[in-house]
């Protein structure tokens, strides 16, 4: 046996009981979804392609309505239109926030795509939307304190990023702690409307941000709630005053809820979602292998094997360039799609570093496969995510603790 194997497996012994929770709320969250499938009586005619103005989308509509049941809303848009997760929360916060209304973000800044939304040269401030930050505490967490000060100015909106994007010092937040910053949000200001930034962590507890009472969450649907087969879109979820202003936003005034052809193969989105809690959580064993073995090889790793998870993210700390592109071209070499492509540091717009990406993807940018990608920046830190396959997530951490051995030492 080798020792990458060997190492592998001290570490399936040492986190079984953090499988089972994951496997528990998997379990939670595929009933939660097929009740949705059997409530709305879903069949063959759903999955028909939209065309032209999309008026009467059975496919379409039963989707969203199903969204909104399955993530705590009133109303949902899933649309083939939003093509990102920045993309929806954009309509988001360019349908609500008006000139001289004030926006909170909860963590600091977002990241980078989403901030430049904001402060761009086309963002919401150049329009008159006034924007602060709450730095995050010291131990990465949301500031409590600091938040309080920011609410007593009455914010027309809050923003709260549940992942970390690519910033090594905050922590992904857990349910128990988004739940908790929305007692704080209503409990002081109670008109400010709430907006969670849902990507990365769709099915990863047992409860979503509608559940807790966010107004609105928005998410991309090749991360979580796609399952790895959803070709491309977005979803918007909350209440039905506000989703329908975000829908005037996104298509005409008047219009957004009842126009928007499906576009594309409805059957791949709606399998995709059934399938994506069991997918959430093979990633998440992906991730909790991940941080448990190359935690033990001494590389800093966030979250540890056994803390709370918010998303499905993986931080690794390497300790130079040579080791960070080393480890993600490895991810790249194993993937099912251009594994023979070297990946580089270069421009991604929206960004303010170059990055390198190991996106071997059936889907071009789907983060629920597995995917590994890093800023050009110290401490040099590799964001691994996803994995459609507990068993493919398993090889390439024996392949990268092999790779990782033959820098004599220098870890």
């Amino acid at each position: 046996m080798s020792s990458a194997e060997s190492l592998i497996q001290e570490a399936e012994n040492k986190v079984k009981s953090v499988f089972r929770r994951i496997e528990a709320v998997s379990y939670c969250n595929q009933k939660r979804v097929l009740e949705a499938f059997r409530a709305h009586r879903v069949s063959p005619q759903h999955f028909a392609t939209g065309t032209g103005y999309g008026y009467h989308d059975l496919g379409r509509e039963t989707l969203e309505s199903m969204y909104a049941s399955i993530f705590g809303g009133e109303e949902a848009l899933v649309r083939s239109q939003l093509v990102s997760g920045t993309h929806a929360l954009s309509c988001c916060l360019f349908a609500l926030l008006k000139p001289d209304d004030l926006l909170v973000s909860v963590m600091g800044s977002p990241y980078d795509t989403l901030y430049r939304v904001i402060t761009g040269k086309n963002g919401l401030t150049a329009n008159g939307v006034r924007y602060i930050e709450v730095p995050i505490a010291g131990d990465g967490s949301c500031d409590i304190a600091n938040l309080a000060s920011a609410l007593a100015q009455k914010p027309r909106m809050v923003l709260l990023q549940r992942s970390r994007g690519y910033s090594s010092r905050r922590k992904t937040l857990s349910t128990g702690e988004i739940a908790e910053i929305i007692k704080a949000v209503k409990e002081t200001s109670p008109r400010t409307l709430i907006l969670v930034d849902n990507c990365y962590g769709e099915f990863v507890d047992e409860w979503e941000p509608g559940h807790l009472g966010a107004e609105l969450i928005a998410g991309s649907l090749i991360k979580n709630p796609g399952g790895g087969l959803a070709a491309g879109g977005g979803y918007i979820v909350g209440k039905g005053d506000l989703v329908e202003l975000v829908a005037d936003h996104l298509i005409a005034p008047g219009l957004g809820m009842e126009i928007g052809p499906s576009l594309y193969d409805l059957r791949t989105v709606y399998q995709g979602l059934f399938l994506a809690p069991h997918v959430v959580g093979e990633s998440l064993k992906g991730a909790v292998l991940a941080s448990a073995v190359l935690g033990s090889l001494g590389l800093k790793v966030s979250p540890e094997w056994d803390e709370e998870r918010g998303d499905i993210v993986q931080v690794v700390e390497l300790p130079s360039r040579k080791h960070l592109e080393a480890f993600i071209r490895r991810v790249q070499a194993l993937s099912p799609v251009d594994s023979h492509v070297v990946p580089e540091f270069g421009y991604m717009p929206g960004y303010e570093d170059e990055v390198i990406m190991a996106a071997g993807t059936f889907v071009q940018g789907a983060s629920i496969e597995l995917s590994c990608d890093a800023p050009l920046r110290q401490p040099f830190t590799a964001f691994l995510q996803g994995g459609l396959t507990y068993q493919h997530t398993r090889y390439v951490v024996s392949e990268l603790v092999s790779l990782l051995m033959t820098f004599d030492g220098d870890i």
